[in-house]
């Protein structure tokens, strides 16, 4: 079959669907100027490459031909991959819940040729469904209303359009935010735990490892049990659960049941690089290796699949393979019998609760298919008692079993890999890295974080020093977004604080400035999504919710507080400031939706520390010490090692000076410092 237009993209979404007979384009000028000379509507097709959704409304309608015809026929059809281009998939998700009150991918736009709206849903059965117009007869549908009644489509189109834009263009009401505001996100959290299954919510349930973020923070500061409990449970729970891979390591997406049994499989950079810093702060908050052991075996799992040969990473693995499912990560009863020997097999089962008739099932049909997912459904210290073995033992009895099970796997075929590179998961990885490294002491790790970040440094900026958000096949393009440039920002910050060179930190201030430039609503306050030399889809937006991922606005205010304290520039402080009071009315109204902004807003409010070393000679001693400060949770600290560079971004820093004669340290709080110290034991007691 002859590609459509699609073959030539660097997305694998787009290049997945390049053999449909839809005749795709892809988003640009030449779909927009074709739907106006046709005057054709426009059907909009959002996703991305491990989408499972996404794949099944492919098979169902993209592959079909009644479909196409009508499609190439009647509308201008465009495909975006939304990791690709969020702004476009943030500003329609916008117009799907004001349709459908929820959203989700794949995402379904119908749009007049000037791209304004009238219609959104998400995945569409190519026929109708127990009350679900199929996207055949609605194909039909809006094609009708587009030739008899086009002028009431155009009103209504143009009724979402303002809408959408005077939601920008509110000023919104505003109010200080004050400490109770981070205990309502607390008790939030508290009211939505589930205490029997762990984590958060009912069906489904995603890990959300901002939420571990927080409370692991709220612990610091309030010492609330509660707190560290419901993170280190739920840690533990999904660790042991169908949504981690028990064999080759990493989280799948999220759960589709309550009790974290069957997952959606694929597996995503940014999932793994925040549950990664999850682990870690939960291991340097209980000293408890277990969560260690899940951090490195992420770390392992992100190297062996993930990495590419230049250092950074790819963005994710498909759910499906062989055209199913899970299929890659699902074992029948009788395999796992043939590969092990009878003694281990008994183990096993103790362990992995397997049957002949299988645990999995697929969603569209509820029944079984005699393939299992592997998890634990059992505490260890109930299967210490069952076992009458420690958890050292019991942990390398699973690491034995599940080695041969990944050895016989091996032999499969792996899931579609997305090797496109995005600036905004890299970054969190390198941070994750950064963190884990310091943590456990490990400077491969540290190493690793550094050379992805060199591969940015060397690929990811035009010639003008603007940063790009995509690499594909060696190519880099599409203007970064504000999460591009706040998470990078948050990953230089990381990798000075690892090791000290001076080459991190002067590009996070160099990057700040342009995010100042080019982001900042100077007016108003707040950061746009997009910056002012890229494209405009409607508006200029801004978002403040955490997703997944936090909001690109909350990491710049926490980069922001924590630039205000190395460099002692208070403009800095009052562009945080700033930003949290533009968003305060939904911060306060909905505070466990936007927990990164609190976690920012806990510096001010409960204050940040600053430990400033002088040192007699060279650098290394120091830097290694302070490698061992920061192996305890102290997320309110920031460490700065004066030199010449430093001193020339932070003036206050020519009136510390040595003290008898050797390496002297600084330990301040809010721009207060107390006495020098020349004594590390003491210094230590002072932060620690």
């Amino acid at each position: 079959m002859k590609p459509n237009r699609l073959i030539h993209e660097k997305s694998p979404y787009l290049r997945q669907h390049a053999y449909n007979p839809v005749n795709w384009y892809p988003w640009g000028k030449e779909a927009f100027e074709k739907a106006q000379e046709d005057n054709r509507p426009i059907f909009l097709s959002i996703g991305y490459s491990t989408c499972h959704w996404c794949h099944v409304m492919e098979k169902e309608s993209f592959e079909d031909q009644e479909i196409a015809e009508i499609l190439n026929r009647f509308f201008i059809a465009i495909k975006v991959d939304r990791e690709e281009r969020p702004d476009i998939d943030s500003v329609y998700m916008k117009v799907c819940y004001m349709f459908q009150n929820r959203g989700g991918w794949p995402l379904t736009i119908f749009m007049t040729p000037d791209k304004k709206p009238f219609y959104a849903d998400t995945y569409i059965p190519k026929e109708d469904f127990y009350g679900k117009i199929g996207l055949r007869n609605l194909l039909l549908k809006i094609l009708k209303a587009w030739e008899n009644n086009r002028e009431r489509l155009i009103v209504l189109s143009n009724q979402i359009y303002e809408e959408l834009k005077g939601v920008q263009a509110r000023t919104p009401e505003r109010r200080d935010l004050t400490e109770m505001s981070i205990h309502r996100a607390f008790e939030e959290l508290k009211e939505t735990f589930d205490r029997d299954y762990k984590g958060f919510g009912h069906a489904p349930k995603f890990p959300l490892p901002i939420n571990m973020l927080f409370l692991h923070r709220y612990f610091h500061r309030y010492r609330d049990q509660d707190a560290l409990n419901m993170s280190l449970e739920t840690l533990t729970k999904v660790r042991m659960s169908g949504i981690y891979d028990q064999v080759g390591f990493g989280f799948h997406r999220y759960s589709t049941d309550r009790e974290w049994i069957l997952p959606h499989f694929e597996k995503m950079l940014y999932d793994n690089a925040l549950l990664m810093m999850a682990y870690t702060e939960a291991y340097q908050i209980s000293q408890d290796d277990f969560y260690r052991m899940v951090a490195e075996e992420i770390a392992t799992y992100l190297l062996r699949n993930m990495s590419s040969p230049e250092g950074a990473f790819y963005s994710a693995e498909d759910a499906d393979s062989e055209g199913e499912e899970g299929k890659f990560y699902l074992w029948k009863y009788e395999e796992i019998r043939r590969i092990l020997s009878e003694e281990e097999f008994i183990l096993f089962k103790s362990l992995f609760p397997i049957s002949e008739e299988g645990n999995f099932y697929e969603e569209a049909t509820r029944r079984k298919n005699g393939r299992n997912v592997l998890y634990i459904n059992q505490s260890i210290q109930d299967l210490e008692k069952e076992l009458r073995l420690n958890r050292n033992e019991i942990l390398e009895k699973i690491k034995t079993l599940t080695s041969k099970l990944f050895s016989e796997r091996l032999k499969r075929i792996r899931p579609i890999r997305d090797e496109k590179i995005l600036t905004d998961w890299n970054s969190l990885a390198v941070i994750a890295f950064s963190k884990a490294g310091i943590a456990f002491g490990r400077k491969d790790y540290i190493e690793i974080a550094e050379r992805c970040m060199n591969f940015f440094l060397k690929n990811m900026f035009d010639n003008s020093g603007r940063l790009l958000h995509r690499y594909a096949d060696k190519e880099a393009s599409i203007y970064g977004y504000l999460e591009d440039y706040a998470n990078i920002i948050w990953a230089f910050m990381e990798l000075y604080f690892a090791t000290f060179k001076n080459e991190y930190l002067r590009k996070s201030l160099e990057l700040t400035e342009h995010a100042f430039k080019h982001f900042w609503d100077k007016e108003k306050g707040g950061f746009y999504h997009n910056a002012d030399y890229s494209e405009v889809v409607i508006d200029r937006f801004k978002e403040a919710y955490d997703n997944i991922t936090p909001s690109g606005n909350a990491v710049m205010t926490y980069n922001l507080i924590r630039m205000a304290r190395l460099t002692g520039k208070r403009e800095y402080e009052e562009a945080a400031n700033k930003n949290l009071h533009f968003f305060s009315l939904d911060v306060d109204r909905f505070p466990s939706f936007h927990l990164f902004h609190l976690i920012s807003f806990d510096l001010l409010v409960n204050g940040s520390s600053e430990l400033i070393t002088v040192p007699v000679g060279s650098k290394d001693g120091e830097i290694k010490f302070l490698g061992e400060v920061q192996k305890t949770f102290t997320p309110d600290l920031v460490l700065l090692i004066k030199d010449s560079f430093t001193e020339e971004i932070n003036e206050k820093l020519k009136d510390f000076k040595v003290i008898n004669g050797k390496s002297t340290y600084y330990f301040c709080k809010n721009f207060v410092c107390q006495a020098p110290e020349n004594d590390r034991a003491k210094l230590l007691n002072l932060i620690l």
